[in-house]
Parts: C-alpha cells; sequence; structure tokens
C-alpha cells in the first residue's frame, strides 16, 4: 500500500534554510534545469471564438489549420478568447491562492486518505527509491455531481466552492466543441472521438502550490510525465513561469499569457487517436525566490467505460498501436510514480 509524504512542502520550505531533504533532489540534477536557458514554445496560440464560428468561413478554416499545426508539432496549445473574462481567471488564481495561505491546522482537515486521489496533500510514495516533487496539491473530483467528495473542499475561503463550481461548469461546455474540432483536424468526422469517449465526461481539478525552493537546479515540481487524461485544461500563474514541455528530446518554456488557457492532449486522446495526436511529455521546474500556482483541470472518460483506438484511424498502412483500456487511471498513477510512461503499458 502507498503512503502519504507526511509534512507539506510548504512547511518544509520554510524550515529547510538552504537544504532541501534528500528525497527531493534529482541526484544528477536534470538537462538545461534553468529556466533562463531553456527555450521559449512559439506559435502555439489559438483563438477559440475563430475556431467555433463558422459564420466566417476563412478565418475558422484558418484557425482550425492553427489547432491542426500546434496539436501536430507540440500536442498541446494556448486558448485565447475561450469566454471566461480576465476577472473572473483571477478570482479562481485567487481562491487558490488563499486556501495555500490557510494554517496549516484548516488545510489538514481536507488531507488525502491513502487509499483515496481526492484531498490535501503531496506526493504518493510508492518506492523507497522515488526522488519527490517539490509540490502540495489539492485533489477534487468536479464532475459528474455524484462523484464529489464534498469533505475534501474547503469551506474557506468562503468564495472557494462557488467559484470553481462555476469555473469548471464552464470549462465542461468546452470539451465537446474542443474535441470535435480535434476531430476536424485530423479530416475525421467530428463525432468520432466523443462517440469512442463517451458524451459524458469525468473532470478532476488538481489545484498546485509550489513553494520557493532554494535549489532550483537539483529539485523539481513535477517530474516528466504525459497526463493520464483525454484533455487537460491548465490555468497557469498570471505571472511565475515553470511549465516547460518536450520536444524532440529538447525543453522548452511555456510562456504565461495570463488570459490563455494551456490545452493539451492526453494519453486516452493518443489511443484514440491510434498515435494521431500525441500526448506531450511535460515537467515543473522550481524557482528559487517565488511561489507558483496553477489549476489543472483533467477530462476523461468514465473509468468503466471501455476506450480504444477509433475504426476511422486503423488500417493496413496504419495497424492498431493500442489496446483498449478501461480504468487507466490505475495504469497512469502505477507508472507515473515510478517515473515510467504509461502509455508504454498499453502498446500493442
Amino acid at each position: 500500500m502507498s503512503e502519504r509524504q507526511e509534512t507539506p512542502v510548504q512547511e518544509i520550505a520554510k524550515s529547510c534554510k538552504n537544504e532541501v531533504p534528500e528525497r527531493f533532489i534529482h541526484k544528477n540534477g536534470y538537462p538545461q534545469a534553468q529556466v533562463d536557458f531553456v527555450p521559449l514554445m512559439d506559435d502555439f496560440v489559438v483563438d477559440f471564438s475563430l475556431l467555433f464560428d463558422h459564420s466566417s468561413s476563412e478565418s475558422h478554416h484558418l484557425e482550425l489549420a492553427k489547432l491542426q499545426s500546434a496539436l501536430s508539432q507540440w500536442g498541446c496549445f494556448q486558448a485565447t478568447n475561450h469566454g471566461l473574462s480576465s476577472t473572473f481567471l483571477d478570482e479562481v488564481r485567487q481562491v487558490t491562492k488563499q486556501f495555500f495561505h490557510l494554517p496549516l491546522e484548516e488545510k489538514l482537515k481536507y488531507s488525502r486518505l491513502m487509499d483515496d486521489y481526492d484531498g490535501y496533500g503531496n506526493d504518493t510514495i510508492v518506492s523507497e527509491n522515488q526522488t519527490l516533487d517539490w509540490t502540495d496539491r489539492l485533489y477534487l473530483s468536479v464532475h459528474p455531481e455524484d462523484k464529489l467528495k464534498l469533505q475534501y473542499w474547503p469551506e474557506k475561503p468562503l468564495a472557494f466552492r462557488k467559484v470553481i463550481n462555476e469555473y469548471t461548469a464552464k470549462l465542461r461546455m468546452m470539451f465537446e466543441p474542443l474535441i470535435k474540432a480535434m476531430a476536424r483536424c485530423l479530416s475525421l468526422e467530428e463525432n468520432c472521438f466523443l462517440k469512442e469517449h463517451g458524451e459524458s465526461v469525468n473532470m478532476a481539478g488538481r489545484f498546485n502550490y509550489y513553494p520557493p525552493c532554494p535549489t532550483p537546479q537539483s529539485v523539481l515540481g513535477i517530474k516528466p510525465h504525459a497526463d493520464g487524461t483525454t484533455l487537460t485544461m491548465l490555468l497557469q500563474d498570471s505571472e511565475v513561469e515553470g511549465l516547460q514541455v518536450l520536444k524532440d528530446e529538447q525543453w522548452f518554456r511555456v510562456p504565461v499569457i495570463p488570459d490563455a488557457l494551456f490545452i493539451n492532449v492526453g494519453d486516452l486522446l493518443e489511443i484514440m487517436s491510434n498515435g494521431r495526436l500525441k500526448s506531450p511529455v511535460h515537467r515543473v521546474v522550481t524557482n528559487s525566490d517565488k511561489e507558483r500556482m496553477s489549476l489543472a483541470v483533467f477530462c476523461l472518460s468514465d473509468p468503466n467505460r471501455e476506450v480504444g483506438p477509433v475504426a476511422e484511424l486503423i488500417s493496413d498502412e496504419k495497424p492498431q498501436m493500442y489496446k483498449r483500456v478501461q480504468q487507466y487511471q490505475d495504469i497512469f498513477f502505477q507508472y507515473y510514480q515510478l517515473g515510467q510512461r504509461p502509455l508504454d503499458a498499453v502498446k500493442i
């Protein structure tokens, strides 16, 4: 059985002076650790309003082509003009920040149990040799309603539940048109991924807090991984960079665009697309003097639903690459914590 790292990283950061505990240190460092030496990603901003506005066919097709280019090159993109105001996005960031700035005893009321994903905590320890991530998180199931575990939903700050319910409801409305647009990018019938995925979508939010780290050259906020989702929608910190994406064995910085949502393909969509869409490997670096926060909303199929490559993408020239899977999140967490790629477990 896995255990939970007892002391929040936020508390360790307050007391560790210039040294961090051994279990957080990547022994050989890691290449391009310093953010300043990692190049920025280029040209992957997509205008949602044009992507879904069929009345202006030329602008719509140009934006669809931009989406196709971003997905083929990166497996991710920054979405602007998505209908969420700057003021509202700042409210989402504010309630996240307020939660992590609560007294420790208040946050501990929402501690994750050993056999649960939901709740407040940090890295799940599955191996004595595991290098721990320099982050605390609050993980909440947010949809469907019967999956909510309200005992983990903070009652402070007072606006938390209202703001997060409103935010995730708006993201849920984006999911279907977005996955249809991705199918059109591949010149497929627009409902093909939706039919394979199932029209219901399970959603969970991961609120991330990265304290300042005195040794950013040897400690990661989150180790390299790809997401075990269909899609992930990330609200970045409005000021502090940290997210990096791997492309062709080179790390690239994801720039901060305060009003944008960073959206990436997950493993489930890579499976459904039979490898045509790639789930990008990414990591989070630490910062020596600034805290950083973000909110990732994970969109997944029902875990009991069997998901596999859509039939239109299987041929003699392109045989089926992945098995059909159920309960992929269980596979994902087991492999992720060991630093291995979960997709490898379901390749044919």
